[in-house]
């Protein structure tokens, strides 16, 4: 890695943030002991992810922040199995029933609902997951503070955003307080289920974590 002036620069840190010890334990498992990446397990929900988050940032500097872990994949868009790599990460559901229908909180005047993340990195990212052989695709990811157990929801959740690819808590709540102190924010989601009904003899948790496990390796060469 060269730095502005063509001379070697120190590899950045990286706090990469889960919600619970299965997907950090995971993640670890693929970074094989680098110390340059830090994973914490700051709890389920935008809230826990926050706060987790901003904590870590206040002990250490970190270059980059990762939100890891399993979600849910929209059908048509992310298989069981495969990942993605968040383009944005959105509040979906932070706003305010109307007689019109919903309304986000920036549609209130409340300030914005999405996080984008730098392109040219999700682009990265992702080829070099692709040419890992790894299932993946780009795309907004939704943060939900209710997991969606309808297919009215799903498709409710669909047509608010356009070629939304998956559903998870945390990525919002992560990228917010990242974006607080002017530092990149990115997601990355195995997905272990699809979005919709709710069947959990048929979700693949244990393949969604080998994935995320496969995506922490493939991380290691590309941040």
């Amino acid at each position: 890695m060269l730095s502005d002036t063509g001379l070697a620069a120190e590899p950045r840190r990286v706090l990469i943030v889960t919600a619970v010890e299965a997907e950090r334990d995971a993640v670890l498992r693929g970074l094989k002991g680098s110390d340059r990446f830090h994973v914490v397990a700051a709890g389920a929900g935008t809230a826990a992810a926050a706060a987790g988050t901003a904590a870590a940032l206040a002990a250490e500097s970190y270059g980059c922040v990762i939100s890891a872990g399993i979600g849910g994949g929209f059908p048509g868009r992310a298989p069981l199995g495969s990942l993605v790599v968040a383009s944005e990460m959105i509040a979906a559901d932070l706003g305010a029933e109307t007689p019109e229908g919903f309304r986000n909180a920036a549609e209130l005047g409340f300030g914005s609902v999405s996080v984008p993340a730098d392109p040219g990195t999700v682009q990265a990212v992702a080829a070099a997951l692709a040419a890992a052989g790894l299932p993946v695709s780009t795309g907004p990811v939704l943060t939900v503070s209710t997991a969606t157990g309808t297919a009215e929801t799903a498709a409710a959740l669909a047509a608010r955003v356009p070629g939304a690819a998956a559903e998870a808590m945390e990525g919002h709540g992560v990228a917010v307080a990242a974006q607080a102190l002017g530092l990149m924010a990115l997601e990355i989601r195995a997905i272990s289920n699809p979005v919709g009904p709710r069947d959990r003899a048929a979700w693949k948790i244990g393949d969604a974590l080998d994935a995320l496990t496969a995506a922490a390796t493939i991380l290691l060469e590309v941040l």
